[in-house]
């Protein structure tokens, strides 16, 4: 039986700390693993809550700023068990919750500033207890984003942490434009300030940009036995430079990447969709969905500045209750510069789509919350125009009507390392609208399970993806056949976490 240690930022098996797709990755891949008969143990910081109602393994001290420091291991209890799997928190008074889904910070004055020091203490309190021996000797340490790669850096450097280089590390980038750079000295989140006594290499961690800087998310690259990006066709796209708008590659990462792979590091393998438990929504469902999630949100303080638009929105949506739209496009997605950069800098094309819709008595579903300036245009988007419903804020059973429930799914993120959407989508049996890129090439054919665009140029593409719009619109009115076709040949689509997780043993762990 082999034995893996899985250390993240987010798992989405226990309860409360999911921020994005990381989430889903570190719940899915441990219980594929325990079907194969093999132990994972998954570890996260507590973000001074989740070790509540925990037990106590182990009360672990190692040394940081030059000083003693004492942080707790809790086992905890995940949402459902498995066999094989147990999950972890490391709690330490300064590993704090931040203001993203109560996980990471958002330092406007020095980014990374809170969240550097929660992870150098998360990370050395593994550390520790792998030389321990709390996960029992382990043959894979599986690491996710900037935020678990300090422990490269301690593997490589650290004279109290050598005994981790028996041990096979596997890095997966989930998103390469977050890459936590923090000074090396002369500031409290730097790297001599937290590990005053540790001799290292400052060419081999440096940023490119920021000499006087360490890129963590180059450590991981650097320094992993295996580099896993989470889909074939991004792996490709990462070892180029980024050119934006039209082209988000290795973002100043591309030199690293095709080391990487020129020495057989850097793989790329698709992540999985869960296919169990797929709806608990009925069919019929999302305009009550949406009035049940607006009437909540009237009753959060939070919401209040968005009262009269949350009120608004209900207004709109209270005419389809009974009286279904002939065309419904949907789009879930947190709103930022990644997921709708073309609606934001070409919003007169967005309007156009609108225009389209209207045609055909068709409307244009968004949900999401996310950057205050994507979130006012689709506020004033929505006061424009009749037919755009813009619900902005988070509600599962909303969601899941949504995914269930639309015609065409529409995807038009400037990059893409994997995306789950498209797969949850598609599922259900409903075609996907995407920009061509990352994993969205992987996922979407033009014409056979969706529809997709692309271009040599910014206005290139916003010009294809009204065209691509056009010929979804024209397939579903005048040519239903081939639209069932699409359907169909959608929703057979299988991105399962078996064959991936099967290339992962092929591919990373070499097990």
């Amino acid at each position: 039986m082999s034995n893996f240690l899985f250390a993240a930022a987010e798992n989405d098996a226990i309860p409360n700390c999911k921020a994005g797709g990381m989430g889903d990755v570190v719940r899915d891949v441990p219980r594929q693993i325990s079907e194969r008969g093999d132990k994972t143990h998954v570890v996260v910081p507590s973000y001074n809550r989740l070790h509540r109602g925990g037990r106590l393994k182990a009360t672990l001290h190692f040394e940081l700023r030059g000083m003693g420091y004492e942080a707790e291991l809790y086992e905890v209890a995940p949402k459902k068990e498995f066999k094989n799997i147990q999950h972890y928190v490391i709690h330490h008074p300064e590993i704090e919750a931040g203001g993203i889904a109560h996980i990471y910070h958002d330092d406007p004055e020095e980014p990374f500033y809170t969240d550097f020091i929660k992870y150098v203490i998360f990370c050395t309190a593994v550390a520790e207890a792998v030389k321990q021996g709390a996960f029992g000797k382990l043959d894979v340490i599986h690491l996710h984003d900037w935020h678990s790669s300090l422990l490269l850096f301690l593997r490589e450097y650290h004279r109290d942490y050598t005994s981790l280089k028996k041990i096979r590390f596997v890095y997966s980038i989930h998103n390469l434009a977050i890459q936590g750079i923090r000074p090396f000295e002369n500031n409290y989140s730097s790297v001599k300030n937290w590990y005053p006594n540790v001799p290292y290499d400052e060419k081999g961690l440096q940023d490119y940009r920021y000499t006087d800087c360490i890129n963590l998310m180059a450590v991981g690259i650097r320094l992993a036995d295996s580099v896993h990006t989470v889909s074939p066709s991004y792996k490709k796209d990462v070892m180029l430079p980024s050119s934006p708008p039209e082209f988000i590659g290795g973002e100043g990462l591309e030199g690293d990447l095709k080391q990487a792979n020129k020495e057989g590091r850097l793989i790329g393998i698709l992540n999985g969709c869960n296919y169990k438990n797929i709806n608990v929504e009925a069919q019929g469902q999302i305009y009550r969905n949406t009035v049940k999630a607006l009437f909540n949100w009237l009753q959060d303080e939070d919401k209040k500045y968005k009262a009269d638009f949350l009120a608004h929105t209900g207004e709109k949506i209270m005419k389809y209750v009974g009286n279904r739209p002939k065309f419904i496009v949907s789009s879930i997605a947190r709103l930022t510069e990644q997921k709708f950069y073309f609606f934001k800098k070409s919003p007169e094309a967005f309007v156009e789509i609108l225009k389209k819709l209207n045609k055909v008595e068709g409307i244009f579903m968004l949900l999401g919350t996310g950057a205050p300036e994507y979130e006012e245009l689709f506020r004033k988007i929505s006061y424009e125009n009749e037919n755009f419903i813009f619900t902005n804020g988070q509600s599962e059973s909303l969601i899941d009507s949504m995914y269930l429930e639309c015609d065409l799914y529409f995807m038009p993120s400037l990059f893409e390392p994997c995306g789950i959407s498209q797969m949850l989508a598609m599922r259900n049996g409903n075609p996907c609208l995407v920009h061509h890129t990352g994993g969205l090439i992987d996922t979407v054919d033009h014409l056979k399970t969706g529809f997709a665009f692309d271009g040599k140029t910014y206005d290139e593409k916003i010009t294809n993806m009204l065209k691509a719009f056009d010929v979804a619109l024209d397939i579903y009115q005048n040519d239903k056949p081939q639209w069932k076709k699409i359907q169909a040949a959608a929703k057979r689509k299988r991105f399962t976490w078996e064959k991936s997780v099967d290339k992962y043993y092929e591919q990373l762990y070499l097990i």
